[in-house]
């Protein structure tokens, strides 16, 4: 299992919609990167970092933020926590 260190955390990319609203579908090419993750993993608490979110929590990131990995034949964003701009309320 990951573990994230340095006040990060890691994210599983929820899967976007392949078509318009119109039905037209999209090339994986097309896609814009989605902004929106599963936290899978939160870096320790400190007495410098307190984290804002944990584990499970649906998020809305920034959209260039982080670097995507490849673990186990999943893929994953790390990312600051920093670059998280919202919790969404399922």
């Amino acid at each position: 299992m990951l573990k994230p260190l340095n006040e990060r955390v890691i994210v599983q990319l929820e899967e976007q919609e392949e078509k318009t609203t119109s039905g037209i579908i999209l090339p994986s090419a097309a896609q814009e990167k989605s902004q929106v993750g599963r936290v899978i993993a939160v870096a320790d608490e400190t007495e410098d970092f307190t984290s804002p979110v944990k584990k499970d929590d649906l998020v809305l990131f920034e959209k260039y933020a982080g670097n995507e990995v490849e673990y186990a034949g999943e893929k994953y964003l790390i990312l600051k926590a920093k670059d998280i701009v919202a919790v969404i309320e399922d």
